[in-house]
């Protein structure tokens, strides 16, 4: 009997001791978590308790498989801002890889971020299919909240009149920019490789068609070529096995002097890997990144370089011409995606503390320079083809070319023509 009574003793003390310390990590400094300020009748957004961030800024991107730079840029604003979880400014989740099969539970993701009372911004990079209907859930929910999308996906009146303002590279100058650099590097053919679903989406179709129209222009031979999506029953090993089989087929009948342009990131490696092997062209990603595919495609150690640009691209650089790349192959010397998600995520964060305006072209590449020290940028707002009008929240922005072993190409000093007038021709 006594033997019971001292067992249920302890155990009534070691249960005493647990909810004390469950209770002590819980609000050891002594504040009332977030998310229990609502159910204790505190105003939604309020400002938070000393040492903890006054807002939050939520940030929604693919995973590392499809969308690495996002993913890392994401981190990156983790490590300047701090965790949400942890009284700092940044709420980081991911959309699913297979966002085209799973659209409904990318929605609830986006959406799930406006159940935050203290939930001020919210980015998605990628905007991918289901942003537009995830940012009306959130405007039914809390019509403050500043939404902010980067490399959308989606019908671009869609997008525009969903998210306060919208941010892509100049897919429409790019049509023409990408062709001219190829031109500089010594192309006389130009590929565009892609498949059905991302020549759906309008802006990499109209870009596709403008750079077919500058190629007539400048006398370099077009070509479209198919490739598998990876979005298909294949998957992405099975598409960029097809990338790598077909590649020497392409270069011997195109020949050497050939710039290849792929519309899908999983498909940028293995191009980059045949293009230094068979001493093809590449200018430069579909979203311009050092990082997206150089390191897998040659082989490439940048773990003690993350987010140190310059180095990388340093590294890089080294190991394409090593591979006999120089002048052949180049890229953008800081991720589009990258610092997209870090400067979208700044922007939002200035314009909810009033020292940006969320109408501003130049704010908006102010906070992308803050990102990318020494690199040249330019943009526009959007054009609508039909119409003519200017979108005043939809920003087209594109950096400098860099071309490894020669150095920047200069395109953001171009004069662009009417790439629209091309089309008419």
């Amino acid at each position: 009997m006594m033997k019971k009574f001292w067992a249920l003793l302890l155990t009534s003390c070691l249960i005493l001791t647990l909810a004390a310390c469950g209770n002590q990590n819980a609000n050891s400094s002594g504040t009332t978590p977030p998310e229990q300020q609502a159910s204790q009748g505190e105003a939604p957004g309020q400002q938070a308790s000393e040492g903890e961030a006054p807002f939050h800024i939520g940030i929604v991107t693919g995973t590392v498989s499809q969308s690495e730079d996002e993913q890392r840029g994401a981190e990156a604003m983790i490590a300047k801002y701090g965790d949400a979880d942890s009284g700092g400014y940044i709420r980081h989740l991911n959309y699913p890889d297979n966002f085209m099969q799973e659209q409904e539970t990318t929605i609830q993701q986006i959406a799930s971020l406006a159940d935050d009372p203290l939930m001020k911004v919210i980015v998605v990079n990628q905007s991918v299919p289901g942003t537009t209907a995830a940012f009306k859930q959130i405007r039914e929910k809390n019509p403050d909240i500043i939404l902010l999308a980067g490399n959308s996906q989606e019908d671009t009146a869609m997008i525009e009149s969903a998210a306060d303002f919208v941010a892509d590279p100049d897919n429409t100058n790019r049509g023409y920019l990408i062709p001219l650099a190829a031109q500089k590097m010594g192309a006389k053919t130009f590929v565009h490789v892609s498949f059905p679903r991302h020549m759906s989406i309008e802006l990499l179709s109209l870009r596709k068609d403008i750079m077919e129209a500058t190629c007539e222009e400048l006398g370099i031979k077009f070509v479209m070529e198919t490739a598998p999506d990876p979005m298909s029953d294949v998957g992405i090993p099975g598409a960029q096995q097809f990338i790598l089989e077909k590649m020497p087929a392409w270069v011997e009948k195109y020949g050497k002097d050939t710039a290849f342009f792929v519309t899908n990131d999983a498909h940028t490696e293995p191009t980059l890997k045949k293009v230094a092997e068979l001493g093809a062209i590449f200018v430069e990603q579909d979203l311009p990144s050092p990082i997206l595919g150089y390191p897998g495609a040659f082989g490439i150690d940048l773990k003690d370089a993350a987010g140190n640009w310059p180095e990388i691209l340093k590294r890089v650089e080294s190991a394409v011409d090593e591979k006999g790349g120089s002048g052949r192959m180049g890229t953008w010397a800081f991720s589009f995606g990258f610092t997209t998600t870090q400067a979208l995520a700044e922007f939002g964060k200035q314009i909810a503390e009033g020292t940006m305006s969320k109408d501003s072209l130049e704010d908006l590449i102010k906070a992308y320079e803050i990102y990318t020290p020494d690199a040249a940028w330019n943009g526009s707002l959007y054009v609508d083809r039909v119409s003519g009008d200017s979108k005043d929240n939809h920003a087209m922005v594109y950096q400098d070319t860099y071309v490894f072993g020669e150095g920047y190409l200069g395109m953001t000093d171009v004069e662009i023509p009417d790439v629209y007038k091309l089309l008419e021709k």
